[in-house]
């Protein structure tokens, strides 16, 4: 009779815990969506068991955060980003759970090619371009410049907390030869940023890829909803 009490109970814990865990991801995605200024929620997983011994001690061990089809960019330049996946690490819970900030978070976000075509100089294409000896991917552009049509390969980097740049590795000596370097670069280089990240999220790395590029991200104190 016992034993089975004790499971009973059990089962009752583990359900409510499940329950609990179900309604504060809900929650979670809503702030995170008010937060971070997104137009839809993103999904939010809340890993580990017990969930309410976690929520006892004020502090989540592990959090999953993915979002996608999200409108980043600034200026009337908008950069969509196809899916966006991080992992928080230490949530601390504070404000009657309306903010939740991470000890340190890591992300990675993933733009097309015809995502970062759109939000390059208009009439400009990006493509995959391969992978150099010494590892390095490059992506090539093609555009129109002063009625001549012409393509370049370019490296894609990080060049701030949340902006990624293209910079083309060589020119076509037809342009440089005549000056208008300067020129060509104003329609061929360009910079985005990627907006929207959580708060204390920079930026680390990025890699292009076949069917488009793939930015690493990462942080202390990230702020998830508050």
């Amino acid at each position: 009779m016992v034993l089975i009490v004790v499971v009973i109970l059990g089962g009752l814990f583990v359900a409510a815990d499940r329950i609990a865990v179900s309604v504060a991801e809900n929650k979670a995605a809503e702030r995170a969506a008010a937060t971070q200024g997104l137009d839809s929620r993103p999904k939010v997983s809340i890993e580990g068991f017990p969930f309410l011994t976690q929520v006892l001690w004020g502090k989540l061990d592990d959090v999953k955060v993915s979002a996608h089809d999200i409108a980043a960019g600034e200026g009337g330049r908008t950069l969509r980003i196809d899916s966006f996946h991080a992992d928080l690490h230490g949530v601390r819970l504070s404000g009657d759970y309306s903010r939740a900030v991470a000890d340190s978070a890591d992300g990675l976000a993933f733009v097309t090619y015809a995502d970062l075509s759109k939000a390059a100089p208009t009439g400009t294409s990006v493509v995959y371009a391969g992978r150099r000896s010494d590892g390095r991917t490059m992506v090539k552009l093609t555009g129109g410049f002063m009625g001549a049509r012409l393509s370049v390969l370019s490296e894609v980097s990080v060049r701030g907390a949340d902006e990624i740049g293209l910079h083309a590795e060589r020119l076509p000596e037809a342009f440089t030869a005549l000056g208008l370097e300067d020129e060509l670069r104003q329609q061929i280089d360009f910079t985005t940023r990627l907006t929207h990240l959580p708060e204390g999220i920079s930026l680390t790395s990025v890699t292009a890829t076949p069917d488009g590029i793939s930015v690493a991200a990462g942080g202390k104190h990230v702020v998830l909803a508050g």
